[in-house]
């Protein structure tokens, strides 16, 4: 009985063995994808703006467009920003919502002018003559242009151009990349918990079956003296 369970559990510390290096596996490939990431970052040489009291700031040190931004990241948009990640004593991108959020806030708030060659109506009924119209964007995003109304229509090419759709999706690809990256690392620690716990478990049960195989000294018995 003892020789079985001592068996069972190097079975037992030999599987979680086997966790415990899929946990050191996992942490390996994610820190190569934290490296490849951050490289990609440094490529880009995309940083953000801090003013002297370590505030983010625009390109004049006012910290109220970065304010609105970061309202617009996590209120607006209901995301959970990790302070940790904007570090003034490292500007380089690392926390991409907030540079997506960036792109978006000044696309939402940007101004563009339309000009029509030729009289247009809108679907209304209204008469556009031909001309120049400055159009300034209220907070609207691609689906909010009414394409009924030919300034808007023109307009919303003119805001939402190619290159702000791409750099939002570029830079949610990687926030996507981090997020996943995290998972990864928590995918690692949830591998070494079960690792310890079934080396731990097969170790204790090894020490149990070896104490129970330890001989126990028989009892010397003497025989009983009468007395004559």
């Amino acid at each position: 009985m003892n020789t079985r369970l001592k068996v069972l559990g190097v079975m037992v510390a030999v599987i979680g063995l086997a966790f415990l290096a899929g946990g050191g596996f996992a942490v390996y490939k994610t820190n190569q994808g934290a490296h490849a990431l951050q490289a990609f970052s440094a490529a880009q040489n995309v940083t953000l703006t801090y003013n002297a009291d370590g505030q983010l700031a625009d390109s004049a040190g006012k910290t109220e467009e970065a304010t609105a931004i970061m309202a617009l990241l996590t209120n607006d948009w209901g995301y959970s920003v990790d302070k940790s990640e904007l570090n003034p004593n490292d500007p380089l991108v690392s926390e991409y919502m907030y540079q997506m959020a960036t792109i978006t806030y000044h696309t939402l708030h940007a101004s563009t002018t339309v000009v029509l060659d030729k009289d247009a109506t809108a679907a209304d009924g209204k008469v556009y003559p031909a001309g120049s119209y400055t159009f300034q964007n209220d907070g609207r995003y691609w689906t909010g242009f009414d394409r009924t109304n030919p300034i808007e229509a023109a307009a919303r090419g003119q805001i939402w151009t190619a290159t702000a759709i791409g750099l939002v999706g570029e830079l949610g690809v990687g926030s996507v990349t981090a997020s996943a990256l995290q998972l990864g690392l928590g995918m690692a620690a949830i591998l070494a918990g079960i690792g310890f716990m079934f080396l731990l478990t097969g170790l204790g049960m090894v020490w149990v079956a070896r104490a129970g195989t330890e001989k126990v000294k028989a009892p010397v018995l003497r025989p009983a003296t009468t007395l004559a």
